[in-house]
């Protein structure tokens, strides 16, 4: 079901919106953008999985925005909340309209996905590739199909957002990992064979960062979790609390994405020894 929004709420002042009713939509269980749906007035659950809000003029407005004599060129972010490749990207093409009005402004980019629909527009990121800077991440937590599977609902599996980074990286596009979210108790040993499997397929940068629970974040993840994995669910609330200072979230500025503590700091050693092994950089 699609409809136009006529009076979209304020996160899209100036947008023209569609709103796709039941459609299909990468939708981890860990997500931290959940709590933006609260703000529509949709639930953090399943209308999170399966309502989308679709701004179809964003090319247009970034076009107006870069031709401002006021734009100095600033590396703009795709995305920092959801995820750029949602699957009606396909039908929309806004992601690769957006890149295309870069192309044309020269203006650098940054970019994290799940989707491997990021390897259709490897065209458009190698041609902006010639003009400013871009990188490219795949997110990508878990090195196992069949565990990703049951947390990132509607998210290709890793072995395809390998393959995604491949081909970006034979198209001439700077590529790295993030692994994110580490999930403590659950992906972090995970995390040599992520890497190794990235740097083997042209990744020459990786990050990560930690999984946080912030509002009702907390219960549908960890809801989803027992469901899903009952044996792993026990094992992961008591590590996220322990790098977060006894909480599932951390929301001071600067602590959001990290952690802290002895089972963190094993986490990041295990992490920068092995990147540093592969000959992958900080990203």
């Amino acid at each position: 079901m699609v409809r136009r929004v006529d009076n979209p709420p304020n996160p899209f002042s100036g947008a023209e919106c569609h709103w796709l009713g039941e459609a299909p939509a990468v939708a981890c269980g860990y997500c931290f953008a959940r709590p933006t749906h609260e703000y529509l007035e949709l639930g953090a659950g399943t209308d999170f999985d399966s309502h989308i809000i679709a701004k179809i003029n964003a090319p247009e407005l970034l076009d107006a925005a870069l031709s401002r004599r006021s734009w100095r060129g600033e590396p703009i972010y795709f995305s920092g909340v959801t995820d750029c490749y949602q699957p009606y990207e396909s039908v929309y093409r806004l992601t690769r309209r957006c890149l295309e009005v870069c192309v044309r402004h020269r203006n650098p980019i940054g970019m994290v996905t799940k989707g491997y629909l990021v390897a259709r527009d490897a065209d458009v990121l190698t041609q902006l590739s010639r003009l400013a800077r871009v990188r490219v991440y795949l997110s990508i937590p878990f090195a196992s199909d069949n565990l990703a599977r049951r947390v990132e609902t509607g998210a290709p599996p890793p072995s395809r957002r390998f393959d995604a980074l491949r081909l970006l990286a034979e198209a001439g596009v700077s590529v790295g990992v993030l692994v994110a979210p580490v999930i403590p108790g659950l992906s972090d040993r995970e995390i040599p064979q992520i890497l190794q499997t990235a740097a083997k397929n042209g990744a020459t940068s990786a990050a990560f960062m930690a999984l946080r629970l912030p509002g009702s974040v907390a219960d549908v993840f960890l809801s989803r979790l027992r469901t899903a994995l009952p044996d792993h669910a026990a094992r992961v609330v008591d590590p996220v609390r322990s790098i977060h200072g006894g909480k599932l979230n951390d929301p001071r500025f600067g602590c959001r994405m990290s952690g802290e503590g002895p089972y963190w700091e094993s986490i990041r050693q295990l992490f920068y020894k092995t990147a540093s092994r592969l000959g992958l950089s900080d990203g």
